[in-house]
């Protein structure tokens, strides 16, 4: 049943106002109901003392006969006027406190009229056997079909039964109809009480839409910094607590660009200063004369030239002013594998072209390069293929390699992480190719994903949105 539950914040706080509205209108509508049949109870025992008073002061004066002829004239169903010689109510008992204390009131009352005793009870109405209502009558007015409605609901309510004794030992009996209890919720306050409720409901969301969307954007923006981290600071206008979560943030972001940007120029700094010792040992070592030694030394030094520059470059390739600009991924992509014997672009579709994005050129071509080195490296060719899905460019470079273990698919792309265990830079490079390329997409809102082909070698995937479906953060 936990999954029936909302799982966010606002989703929460709209269930707990329906839940609330619900409980206020259900609580609110039981309340009424229930004040209103208490009023109606007042108003009848109002009503029957009132016609009580109404007739001993008719009749107290009259001959018993004459009370019976002019009862007998007075009756009207449902409100019945009898005399007799016994009441109508044979128990004594008051059938409750309200009662006793209405009969008491009557006889204190009614005893300058020569009211002696007084009997009242609440009678159920009869079970009436049940008829089909017929299609309502097309002429009758709307007066007339409430008048009609109203008669029927009182023949059907409860009857005050009171039984009053002259002094003459005649009793004097007569019926009252108890006020029919109206429905609180009917067919003409049912669509009030709805649209009452789909209002507030909908200026809940509205408000919760308005209050949250600050908290949205600090979402956003919080993602944005995880994909990257020189993206605009947050904006620092809203209520207090979204002041403080954005200025929190902004601080986090500032912290994290400074710590960043120091461990780039550390490493930038190392192996920049390290070209100069590197090339005074290349110099030292073209001195000496050709031996088993140097060629080994020069290849190590090599190596570690090699490295030097692998760095500098990954600690520095964000650091490049480069102006934002439409780029047509087919063309970047054609020039790539044009004139390279180890690629393979199908550009041939029609559909294929025309593939604009909005970036950095230098970049992005740089992202696509290492894919298709990576590819050519381990798989000894590299097959392209450019097309469209969604509101995305998608480019799959296929290889002929061994693969890579799925429990390694993303540590890969971790820096100084290959997959090949030797330092050979013919072999295995230095494990930054895919890094770089992951970092650059993902600036651009695009990603690479790498999956093992079924029929063996390995499938890098790089999407970048078209332009205009997604705004590129400016980067430099």
């Amino acid at each position: 049943m936990r999954w029936l539950l909302p799982r966010s914040l606002p989703a929460w706080v709209l269930l707990i106002v329906i839940a609330g509205l619900l409980s206020i209108q259900v609580s609110t509508l039981s309340i009424v109901s229930r004040e209103r049949v208490a009023s109606n109870n007042i108003l009848d025992l109002f009503r029957l003392n009132d016609r009580a008073l109404s007739l001993a002061k008719l009749l107290y004066a009259e001959q018993p006969l004459d009370r019976t002829r002019i009862a007998a004239g007075l009756s009207v169903p449902p409100h019945v006027l009898t005399t007799s010689d016994a009441p109508a109510v044979s128990s004594v008992i008051p059938a409750d406190d309200e009662m006793a204390e209405l009969e008491d009131i009557i006889v204190g009352r009614l005893s300058k009229y020569g009211i002696q005793e007084a009997r009242v009870r609440r009678e159920m109405p009869k079970a009436r056997p049940s008829q089909n209502s017929a299609e309502p009558d097309q002429s009758v007015g709307s007066v007339e079909r409430e008048l009609l409605d109203l008669s029927s609901d009182i023949t059907n309510s409860d009857t005050l039964v009171a039984s009053i004794e002259f002094k003459d030992s005649q009793w004097l009996n007569f019926t009252m109809k108890a006020t029919p209890p109206s429905p609180v919720l009917n067919s003409d306050s049912l669509p009030l009480y709805g649209s009452v409720a789909a209002l507030v409901v909908a200026l809940s969301i509205w408000s919760l839409r308005r209050l949250t969307a600050p908290y949205r954007a600090l979402e956003s923006a919080v993602r944005r910094i995880g994909a990257d981290l020189k993206s605009p600071p947050l904006d620092e206008r809203g209520s207090s607590e979204y002041k403080s979560a954005a200025r929190a943030v902004n601080t986090m972001q500032a912290r994290l660009k400074e710590y960043v940007e120091d461990r780039e120029l550390l490493a930038a700094a190392l192996a920049h200063d390290l070209r100069t010792p590197l090339t005074r040992i290349r110099l030292r070592l073209e001195l000496l004369r050709n031996s088993p030694l140097r060629t080994a030394l020069m290849h190590n030094l090599a190596d570690i030239e090699a490295i030097s520059a692998s760095v500098l470059d990954f600690a520095t390739y964000e650091a490049r002013d480069e102006a934002l600009e439409r780029i047509d991924f087919w063309s970047l992509v054609d020039s790539i594998a044009d004139g390279n014997p180890h690629v393979v672009f199908d550009g041939a579709r029609h559909h294929a072209r025309g593939l604009v994005c909005q970036g950095q050129a230098i970049a992005l071509r740089r992202c696509v390069a290492n894919l298709v080195d990576n590819a050519v490296k381990y798989g000894g060719k590299a097959r392209l293929a450019l097309s469209q899905v969604g509101g995305h460019v998608l480019l799959t470079i296929d290889d002929s390699g061994p693969g890579i273990p799925e429990t390694k698919m993303e540590t890969i792309f971790r820096p100084f992480i290959r997959i090949e265990g030797s330092r050979n830079r013919q072999t295995g490079g230095f494990g930054l190719g895919l890094t770089i390329a992951r970092n650059i997409a993902r600036r651009f809102d695009g990603d690479v994903v790498l999956k093992n082909r079924s029929g063996g070698g390995l499938r890098a995937e790089l999407k970048i949105p078209l332009a205009g479906t997604v705004k590129a953060a400016a980067v430099g």
